[in-house]
Protein backbone atom coordinates (compact mmCIF):
# COMPACT_ATOMS: atom_id res chain seq x y z
CA UNK A 1 0.00 0.00 0.00
CA UNK A 2 1.50 3.52 -1.31
CA UNK A 3 1.04 6.55 0.65
CA UNK A 4 -2.01 7.35 -1.58
CA UNK A 5 -4.22 4.71 -0.18
CA UNK A 6 -2.74 5.54 2.89
CA UNK A 7 -4.50 8.93 2.18
CA UNK A 8 -7.10 8.01 1.00
CA UNK A 9 -7.95 5.48 3.71
CA UNK A 10 -7.50 8.49 6.14
CA UNK A 11 -9.82 10.85 4.65
CA UNK A 12 -12.47 8.15 3.91
CA UNK A 13 -11.97 7.98 8.37
CA UNK A 14 -11.76 11.16 8.93
CA UNK A 15 -15.09 12.08 7.07
CA UNK A 16 -17.07 9.44 8.91
CA UNK A 17 -15.71 10.33 11.74
CA UNK A 18 -17.15 13.77 11.28
CA UNK A 19 -20.18 12.75 9.40
CA UNK A 20 -20.39 11.16 13.44
CA UNK A 21 -19.60 13.83 15.28
CA UNK A 22 -21.62 16.55 13.27
CA UNK A 23 -24.84 13.96 13.59
CA UNK A 24 -27.46 14.63 16.38
CA UNK A 25 -30.02 12.58 17.39
CA UNK A 26 -32.47 14.09 20.39
CA UNK A 27 -34.65 11.33 22.12
CA UNK A 28 -38.56 12.12 22.68
CA UNK A 29 -39.41 14.92 25.57
CA UNK A 30 -35.82 15.88 25.64
CA UNK A 31 -33.87 19.20 24.62
CA UNK A 32 -30.32 19.88 24.11
CA UNK A 33 -28.76 23.20 24.08
CA UNK A 34 -25.97 23.93 21.57
CA UNK A 35 -22.64 26.24 22.52
CA UNK A 36 -19.87 27.50 20.35
CA UNK A 37 -16.89 28.21 21.65
CA UNK A 38 -18.80 28.11 24.90
CA UNK A 39 -21.70 30.27 24.32
CA UNK A 40 -24.85 29.11 23.99
CA UNK A 41 -26.31 29.38 20.19
CA UNK A 42 -29.32 27.57 19.81
CA UNK A 43 -31.74 24.41 21.09
CA UNK A 44 -31.95 21.11 19.43
CA UNK A 45 -35.51 20.05 18.96
CA UNK A 46 -36.50 15.85 19.21
CA UNK A 47 -35.20 14.12 16.42
CA UNK A 48 -32.10 14.22 13.91
CA UNK A 49 -30.06 17.45 13.95
CA UNK A 50 -26.66 18.76 12.83
CA UNK A 51 -24.13 20.90 14.32
CA UNK A 52 -20.71 21.94 13.34
CA UNK A 53 -17.61 19.11 14.70
CA UNK A 54 -15.02 20.93 16.31
CA UNK A 55 -17.12 24.36 16.82
CA UNK A 56 -20.15 23.35 18.31
CA UNK A 57 -20.72 20.55 20.99
CA UNK A 58 -23.92 19.91 22.92
CA UNK A 59 -24.15 21.67 26.61
CA UNK A 60 -26.86 20.48 28.10
CA UNK A 61 -29.48 17.62 27.64
CA UNK A 62 -32.91 19.30 29.67
CA UNK A 63 -36.02 16.58 30.46
CA UNK A 64 -39.14 18.77 29.19
CA UNK A 65 -41.52 16.06 30.90
CA UNK A 66 -43.24 17.24 33.35
CA UNK A 67 -41.51 16.05 36.26
CA UNK A 68 -42.43 15.34 40.09
CA UNK A 69 -40.96 16.35 42.94
CA UNK A 70 -41.43 15.14 46.57
CA UNK A 71 -40.81 18.12 49.02
CA UNK A 72 -39.34 16.46 52.44
CA UNK A 73 -41.38 16.10 55.99
CA UNK A 74 -41.22 19.61 57.67
CA UNK A 75 -41.83 21.32 60.96
CA UNK A 76 -44.34 24.22 60.49
CA UNK A 77 -45.47 27.04 63.41
CA UNK A 78 -48.47 28.17 62.36
CA UNK A 79 -49.94 31.88 63.92
CA UNK A 80 -51.10 30.44 66.95
CA UNK A 81 -48.44 28.94 67.80
CA UNK A 82 -48.87 25.18 67.20
CA UNK A 83 -46.46 22.94 65.88
CA UNK A 84 -47.79 20.43 62.74
CA UNK A 85 -45.22 18.19 60.39
CA UNK A 86 -46.09 19.19 56.98
CA UNK A 87 -44.99 17.33 53.33
CA UNK A 88 -46.27 18.20 50.25
CA UNK A 89 -45.03 16.95 46.33
CA UNK A 90 -44.57 19.47 43.25
CA UNK A 91 -44.74 18.92 39.66
CA UNK A 92 -42.97 21.48 37.17
CA UNK A 93 -42.04 21.13 33.51
CA UNK A 94 -39.19 22.84 32.03
CA UNK A 95 -40.76 25.02 28.77
CA UNK A 96 -37.46 26.62 28.04
CA UNK A 97 -34.10 23.90 27.93
CA UNK A 98 -31.96 27.56 27.84
CA UNK A 99 -33.15 29.29 30.67
CA UNK A 100 -33.40 26.15 32.81
CA UNK A 101 -29.82 25.32 31.81
CA UNK A 102 -27.85 28.35 32.15
CA UNK A 103 -30.48 30.96 34.92
CA UNK A 104 -29.77 28.54 37.87
CA UNK A 105 -27.60 26.23 38.71
CA UNK A 106 -29.16 22.76 40.01
CA UNK A 107 -33.00 23.05 39.14
CA UNK A 108 -34.32 20.59 40.74
CA UNK A 109 -32.45 21.30 44.19
CA UNK A 110 -33.43 25.32 43.53
CA UNK A 111 -37.23 24.24 43.28
CA UNK A 112 -37.00 21.78 45.94
CA UNK A 113 -35.69 24.91 48.41
CA UNK A 114 -37.98 27.19 47.17
CA UNK A 115 -41.21 24.93 47.53
CA UNK A 116 -40.32 24.09 51.24
CA UNK A 117 -39.78 28.41 51.93
CA UNK A 118 -42.73 28.86 50.80
CA UNK A 119 -44.66 26.11 52.30
CA UNK A 120 -43.62 27.37 55.61
CA UNK A 121 -44.71 31.36 54.70
CA UNK A 122 -48.32 29.87 53.81
CA UNK A 123 -48.74 27.35 56.26
CA UNK A 124 -47.72 29.65 59.19
CA UNK A 125 -49.57 32.53 58.10
CA UNK A 126 -52.82 30.50 58.98
CA UNK A 127 -54.25 29.35 62.31
CA UNK A 128 -54.09 25.67 62.71
CA UNK A 129 -58.16 25.29 62.25
CA UNK A 130 -57.68 27.31 58.65
CA UNK A 131 -54.87 24.87 58.15
CA UNK A 132 -56.51 21.89 58.83
CA UNK A 133 -59.58 23.17 57.15
CA UNK A 134 -58.28 24.84 53.84
CA UNK A 135 -56.07 22.51 52.00
CA UNK A 136 -57.03 23.78 48.75
CA UNK A 137 -56.47 27.52 49.78
CA UNK A 138 -52.89 26.33 50.94
CA UNK A 139 -52.39 24.22 47.49
CA UNK A 140 -53.34 27.83 45.44
CA UNK A 141 -51.63 30.15 47.41
CA UNK A 142 -48.35 27.62 47.14
CA UNK A 143 -48.38 27.30 43.12
CA UNK A 144 -48.86 30.96 42.58
CA UNK A 145 -45.94 31.67 44.62
CA UNK A 146 -43.58 28.72 43.49
CA UNK A 147 -45.07 29.31 39.63
CA UNK A 148 -44.36 33.33 39.92
CA UNK A 149 -40.62 32.24 41.64
CA UNK A 150 -39.49 30.18 38.98
CA UNK A 151 -40.97 31.85 35.48
CA UNK A 152 -37.19 33.37 35.15
CA UNK A 153 -36.00 29.98 35.28
CA UNK A 154 -38.12 28.80 31.96
CA UNK A 155 -40.16 26.32 34.20
CA UNK A 156 -43.69 26.31 35.11
CA UNK A 157 -44.70 24.51 38.60
CA UNK A 158 -48.15 23.15 37.77
CA UNK A 159 -49.09 21.22 41.02
CA UNK A 160 -48.04 21.80 44.48
CA UNK A 161 -50.54 19.45 46.43
CA UNK A 162 -49.98 19.08 50.64
CA UNK A 163 -50.20 15.26 50.59
CA UNK A 164 -50.34 15.41 55.08
CA UNK A 165 -50.45 17.69 57.95
CA UNK A 166 -49.66 16.21 61.10
CA UNK A 167 -49.97 17.91 64.46
CA UNK A 168 -48.74 16.46 67.60
CA UNK A 169 -50.55 13.68 69.48
CA UNK A 170 -51.74 15.99 72.56
CA UNK A 171 -53.23 18.43 70.18
CA UNK A 172 -54.95 15.54 68.02
CA UNK A 173 -56.40 14.66 71.01
CA UNK A 174 -57.30 17.70 72.37
CA UNK A 175 -59.09 18.55 69.14
CA UNK A 176 -61.00 15.22 69.34
CA UNK A 177 -62.51 16.49 72.77
CA UNK A 178 -63.64 19.50 71.20
CA UNK A 179 -65.44 18.07 68.37
CA UNK A 180 -67.17 15.73 70.79
CA UNK A 181 -68.69 18.69 72.74
CA UNK A 182 -69.10 21.31 69.46
CA UNK A 183 -71.10 18.07 68.42
CA UNK A 184 -73.01 17.19 71.75
CA UNK A 185 -73.82 21.03 71.45
CA UNK A 186 -75.19 20.66 67.95
CA UNK A 187 -77.25 17.39 69.08
CA UNK A 188 -78.82 19.43 72.44
CA UNK A 189 -79.64 22.64 70.47
CA UNK A 190 -81.27 20.31 67.60
CA UNK A 191 -82.98 18.58 70.24
CA UNK A 192 -84.37 21.68 72.08
CA UNK A 193 -85.54 22.93 68.97
CA UNK A 194 -87.11 19.60 68.26
CA UNK A 195 -89.34 20.19 71.45
CA UNK A 196 -89.83 23.73 70.39
CA UNK A 197 -91.45 22.69 66.91
CA UNK A 198 -93.10 19.81 68.47
CA UNK A 199 -94.71 22.29 71.09
CA UNK A 200 -95.49 25.11 68.48
CA UNK A 201 -97.24 22.73 66.45
CA UNK A 202 -99.08 20.91 69.25
CA UNK A 203 -100.17 24.49 70.07
CA UNK A 204 -101.40 25.07 66.61
CA UNK A 205 -103.22 21.49 66.36
CA UNK A 206 -105.15 22.56 69.89
CA UNK A 207 -106.06 25.79 68.37
CA UNK A 208 -107.06 24.36 65.18
CA UNK A 209 -109.45 22.25 67.37
CA UNK A 210 -110.61 24.32 69.49
CA UNK A 211 -111.66 26.41 66.64
CA UNK A 212 -113.32 23.57 64.42
CA UNK A 213 -115.15 22.82 67.79
CA UNK A 214 -116.68 26.36 68.26
CA UNK A 215 -117.54 26.56 64.67
CA UNK A 216 -118.94 22.84 65.18
CA UNK A 217 -121.02 23.89 68.54
CA UNK A 218 -122.08 27.42 66.59
CA UNK A 219 -123.80 25.13 63.23
CA UNK A 220 -125.14 22.97 66.20
CA UNK A 221 -126.60 25.35 68.25
CA UNK A 222 -127.86 27.67 64.76
CA UNK A 223 -129.49 23.92 63.60
CA UNK A 224 -130.48 23.11 66.98
CA UNK A 225 -132.35 26.89 67.29
CA UNK A 226 -133.74 26.42 63.40
CA UNK A 227 -135.33 22.92 64.42
CA UNK A 228 -136.90 24.13 67.56
CA UNK A 229 -138.08 27.28 65.22
CA UNK A 230 -139.68 25.00 62.85
CA UNK A 231 -141.05 22.90 65.52
CA UNK A 232 -142.69 26.19 66.83
CA UNK A 233 -143.92 27.17 63.72
CA UNK A 234 -145.59 23.85 62.89
CA UNK A 235 -147.31 23.27 66.56
CA UNK A 236 -148.50 27.04 66.06
CA UNK A 237 -149.86 25.90 62.53
CA UNK A 238 -151.69 23.14 64.19
CA UNK A 239 -152.80 25.07 67.32
CA UNK A 240 -154.54 27.51 64.44
CA UNK A 241 -155.58 24.49 62.54
CA UNK A 242 -157.72 23.08 65.89
CA UNK A 243 -158.44 26.74 66.99
CA UNK A 244 -160.20 27.06 63.70
CA UNK A 245 -162.04 24.01 63.65
CA UNK A 246 -163.21 24.71 67.20
CA UNK A 247 -164.64 27.96 65.75
CA UNK A 248 -166.72 26.26 63.03
CA UNK A 249 -168.06 23.85 65.68
CA UNK A 250 -166.20 20.76 64.88
CA UNK A 251 -166.05 19.61 68.64
CA UNK A 252 -164.08 16.74 67.89
CA UNK A 253 -160.96 18.28 67.08
CA UNK A 254 -160.36 19.64 70.52
CA UNK A 255 -160.43 16.29 71.56
CA UNK A 256 -157.97 14.80 69.35
CA UNK A 257 -155.56 17.83 70.24
CA UNK A 258 -156.34 17.32 73.89
CA UNK A 259 -155.84 13.42 73.69
CA UNK A 260 -152.26 13.73 71.90
CA UNK A 261 -150.84 15.89 74.47
CA UNK A 262 -152.36 13.69 77.33
CA UNK A 263 -150.95 10.73 75.47
CA UNK A 264 -147.66 12.31 74.70
CA UNK A 265 -147.44 13.31 78.81
CA UNK A 266 -147.69 9.69 79.71
CA UNK A 267 -145.35 8.95 77.36
CA UNK A 268 -143.03 11.00 78.82
CA UNK A 269 -143.01 9.94 82.38
CA UNK A 270 -143.15 6.16 81.64
CA UNK A 271 -139.70 6.62 79.72
CA UNK A 272 -138.08 9.12 82.53
CA UNK A 273 -134.56 6.83 83.20
CA UNK A 274 -134.80 8.71 87.20
CA UNK A 275 -138.59 7.21 87.65
CA UNK A 276 -139.21 3.72 88.91
CA UNK A 277 -142.80 4.06 90.22
CA UNK A 278 -144.99 6.51 88.04
CA UNK A 279 -148.50 7.48 90.85
CA UNK A 280 -150.97 8.83 88.09
CA UNK A 281 -153.90 10.50 90.65
CA UNK A 282 -156.76 9.81 87.53
CA UNK A 283 -158.16 6.19 86.62
CA UNK A 284 -156.67 4.47 84.07
CA UNK A 285 -160.16 4.19 82.37
CA UNK A 286 -159.79 7.86 81.36
CA UNK A 287 -156.66 6.95 79.19
CA UNK A 288 -159.36 4.01 77.49
CA UNK A 289 -161.86 6.53 76.83
CA UNK A 290 -159.80 8.89 75.38
CA UNK A 291 -158.22 6.34 72.62
CA UNK A 292 -162.06 5.60 72.44
CA UNK A 293 -162.52 8.98 71.31
CA UNK A 294 -159.85 9.36 69.01
CA UNK A 295 -160.66 6.12 67.41
CA UNK A 296 -164.73 7.77 66.97
CA UNK A 297 -162.93 10.84 65.12
CA UNK A 298 -160.56 8.44 62.85
CA UNK A 299 -163.75 6.58 62.09
CA UNK A 300 -165.79 9.72 61.38
CA UNK A 301 -162.63 11.43 59.55
CA UNK A 302 -161.62 7.89 57.33
CA UNK A 303 -164.76 6.05 57.79
CA UNK A 304 -168.34 6.06 56.07
CA UNK A 305 -169.23 9.49 57.66
CA UNK A 306 -171.70 8.14 60.17
CA UNK A 307 -171.74 9.33 63.40
CA UNK A 308 -169.32 8.35 65.87
CA UNK A 309 -171.03 6.28 68.88
CA UNK A 310 -169.75 6.98 72.01
CA UNK A 311 -167.58 4.43 74.14
CA UNK A 312 -169.03 1.87 76.40
CA UNK A 313 -168.11 3.11 79.72
CA UNK A 314 -166.62 0.17 82.03
CA UNK A 315 -168.25 -1.40 84.81
CA UNK A 316 -168.47 0.30 88.53
CA UNK A 317 -165.71 0.06 90.30
CA UNK A 318 -166.10 -2.03 93.63
CA UNK A 319 -164.36 0.73 95.59
CA UNK A 320 -166.94 3.80 94.30
CA UNK A 321 -169.70 2.25 92.95
CA UNK A 322 -169.84 4.33 90.12
CA UNK A 323 -168.59 4.02 86.31
CA UNK A 324 -165.88 5.93 85.60
CA UNK A 325 -166.38 8.22 82.17
CA UNK A 326 -164.44 9.88 79.31
CA UNK A 327 -163.86 13.09 80.18
CA UNK A 328 -163.11 14.11 76.77
CA UNK A 329 -166.40 12.13 75.49
CA UNK A 330 -169.46 15.36 74.83
CA UNK A 331 -171.74 12.86 74.04
CA UNK A 332 -172.20 11.43 77.74
CA UNK A 333 -173.98 14.00 80.09
CA UNK A 334 -173.66 14.49 83.32
CA UNK A 335 -176.97 12.31 85.54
Amino acid sequence: MDGLDIFVVALVVLVLWLLFAGIKTVPQGYQYTVERFGRYTRTLQPGLNLIIPFFDRIGARMNVMEQVLDVPTQEVITRDNASVAADAVAFYQVLNAAQAAYQVANLENAILNMTMTNIRSVMGSMDLDELLSNRDAINDRLLHVVDDAAKPWGVKITRVEIKDIAPPKDLVDAMARQMKAEREKRAQVLEAEGARNAQILRAEGAKQSAILQAEGQREAAFRDAEARERLAEAEAKATKMVSEAIAAGDVQAINYFVAQKYTEALASLGTSPNSKVVLMPMEASSLIGSLGGIGAIAREVFGDGSPPSAPRPRASTPLTGAAPRNPFDTTQRES
